[in-house]
């Protein structure tokens, strides 16, 4: 683990800031926070490019899992300009997590995303 594990901290939870906003608006506010203007994420079911897609990709996890949250599972662990996390999407009504993945991010120098690389580790059937 890094010794400035401040950095992957504070990008991760801008990261979990983005995925949980609800109105159009605050998502909006969000991935521009979070993502460089030419950001990206890859997992097995998107990769897109840029904020709008990133926010339409949120968007849809949003309307598949209404009443859900994404929740950081473990600890953050990074080094250069690398990060990796485990999460997990859990309802927020009884607490069950039926999705959970881990990420794999690269920042700027700024400590703004560059890439996400997502891994789907556990999916509703």
């Amino acid at each position: 683990m890094s010794a400035n594990n401040d950095r992957y901290e504070t990008a991760v939870a801008r990261y979990f800031e983005a995925w949980n906003a609800g109105e159009q608006d605050a998502l909006a506010k969000a991935v521009a926070a979070a993502w460089t203007a030419d950001g990206s994420y890859t997992d097995p079911l998107a990769d897109v490019h840029g904020h709008q897609q990133i926010a339409a990709v949120i968007a849809a996890a949003h309307e598949q899992f209404p009443g859900f949250a994404f929740r950081l599972l473990g600890t953050v662990d990074g080094h250069h300009d690398i990060a990796r996390f485990g999460w997990e999407l859990v309802n927020e009504a009884d607490g069950s997590a039926p999705v959970a993945g881990f990420d794999v991010i690269t920042l700027d120098g700024e400590g703004r995303i560059r890439s996400v690389h997502g891994f789907l580790d556990r999916v509703p059937a």
